[in-house]
């Protein structure tokens, strides 16, 4: 593997963990305030987004595009978080019926490893090119915060 491809695939790899990070905590956010499982509203979500990306963007100096693009790339995770969870109203309930009889399910079980392998090989281009297109437009300094922060050296969210 050439030197340019490792770089630059660290990089993208680092990139795509601290954009997870983000969007991580919209789900956060939205499980404050819901029961556990609850989808939030389209209109809840685009909330909570605007919020992180305005954190975000205060902390990393983003422009107006860069901050669009961030958006993009919030919602193309957004998508595919709601493409994992599926039609399921309670994943743990899934969970529990797994192992609710004398036996383990292992055909049911494989059929849910399935279909969030089916969610995730659908969605996940999409999320690589918007991680991409976001993370490209940063310039040296804000890349520079970004691998910062995913080094330990950045705190950008304080719970609590």
């Amino acid at each position: 593997m050439s030197h340019f491809f490792k770089r630059h695939l660290k990089r993208t790899l680092l990139g795509l963990f601290g954009v997870t990070l983000v969007v991580g905590s919209l789900s956060a956010c939205g499980h404050r305030q819901h029961e556990y499982g609850a989808q939030l509203s389209a209109e809840e979500y685009a909330q909570k987004r605007d919020k992180v990306v305005d954190k975000v963007a205060s902390r990393l100096d983003l422009n107006e595009d860069q901050k669009k693009r961030l958006a993009v790339l919030g919602d193309k995770l957004y998508e595919q978080r709601t493409a994992l969870i599926g039609q399921t109203k309670d994943p743990r309930a899934e969970m529990k019926a797994l192992v609710s009889g004398d036996k383990f399910d292992a055909a049911r079980a494989q059929a849910l490893i399935n279909d969030k392998t089916a969610a995730l090989n659908a969605k996940s281009p999409e999320v690589v090119a918007a991680l991409a297109d976001f993370y490209n437009s940063l310039n040296a300094s804000q890349q520079q915060k970004v691998r910062d922060y995913l080094e330990g050296r950045g705190r950008w969210f304080h719970w609590g």
